[in-house]
């Protein structure tokens, strides 16, 4: 049987790692419907010496085009979407609620959660009355979810909504995403120094990638899941922020078919998989939620089994726990385990 590796991501690498994240069922990915750019937040407050954001008023205009006034900083806020939900502990601000708690524990292992975090339902359906129940002064959600659901929230809550994502630029959406999660809670010093510290960690893993000789090599991205005895294959194409991400680290991302507007994600299955070539084949999975649809059901597979990078030996499971959709935490963690697949 061909070997698969599990990329083991090394000690004492620059980044101080703490989450990763997901595979999702197909009804996870992009949706169709989302909404504009998310708009810069114009924030009157700014954070203290100390990293406190102090009172006064913050006004921000979302991804709908919608201008938000809050009276102060949210330091109450629920976390619909995953990315959000990252952003916000990464920034120093824990959520008082989030969306599927045990979803985001296995996939988003990058920004953890406290214990006393409360679950308010699913990402695409919450429970209204669990959120409000909760009192906060803030709930971000990102354009997937139906505006209706935001409709409702808003009659009891102040609704700030980012856009998911936009395969027409993939890495700017996560950054502008970030920002305007900071503008509401007072912690633009802090999203900034994120940022900063994501272009290091990019130019640093691009360099080990061009000192191993592997610039310009090709790599897929993918992940699966299983439907009886078939395997559905989701691939990241240079529109999805994964695979923008391999290119900033001077791979050339192979599967250039169109995805989604959004997500930038492509479906196909093992025979879509012939004429790859020469690729490094990168693909995620997560023993806590759906396991391994590539080791458990593609092993004995003759299609899978002829294809040159798994003749080769050049297939690499990710750690568990990196989020593909999530913010600069997560994106370190992507170019770390990355660098040690096609460098190692």
């Amino acid at each position: 049987m061909r070997r698969i590796r599990l990329v083991v991501l090394a000690a004492g690498a620059v980044l101080a790692l703490t989450a990763c994240g997901s595979v999702e069922a197909a009804q996870d990915a992009a949706s169709d419907d989302a909404g504009t750019d998310a708009g810069a937040g114009d924030a009157t407050a700014a954070e203290d010496a100390g990293g406190e954001a102090p009172a006064g008023p913050v006004t921000l205009t979302d991804a709908r085009g919608e201008e938000l006034r809050l009276d102060a900083p949210a330091a109450e806020v629920v976390g619909l979407e995953w990315g959000v939900v990252e952003n916000l502990v990464s920034l120093g601000v824990m959520p008082v609620g989030v969306a599927d708690v045990t979803g985001y524990t296995n996939w988003v292992q990058a920004a953890p959660l406290d214990d006393g975090v409360e679950d308010v339902g699913m990402r695409g359906e919450p429970s209204i009355d669990a959120l409000v129940a909760l009192d906060p002064d803030l709930v971000i959600s990102t354009t997937d979810l139906a505006p209706n659901i935001i409709e409702q929230i808003e009659e009891f809550v102040p609704v700030l909504v980012v856009r998911g994502a936009d395969a027409e630029r993939p890495i700017e959406q996560m950054r502008d995403n970030l920002e305007l999660t900071a503008d509401a809670v007072g912690r633009g010093e802090q999203a900034q120094t994120l940022l900063e510290e994501l272009d290091a960690a990019l130019a640093d893993g691009a360099q080990q990638i061009a000192d191993a000789g592997a610039e310009g090599d090709a790599f897929v991205l993918a992940d699966g899941w299983m439907e009886g005895s078939n395997v559905s294959i989701r691939m990241f194409t240079p529109g999805s922020l994964a695979g923008a991400v391999g290119e900033e680290l001077g791979l050339d991302n192979a599967w250039d078919a169109e995805g989604d507007p959004d997500y930038g994600l492509a479906q196909t299955d093992v025979e879509g998989l012939d004429g790859l070539g020469d690729v490094h084949f990168l693909y995620y999975a997560n023993d806590q939620a759906g396991g391994d649809p590539f080791a458990e059901g593609l092993t004995g597979n003759a299609i899978w089994e002829s294809l040159p990078f798994v003749e080769r030996g050049d297939v690499d499971r990710l750690p568990d726990g990196i989020w593909m959709f999530g913010g600069p935490r997560s994106v370190e963690q992507f170019v770390e385990a990355t660098v040690t697949a096609v460098t190692s």
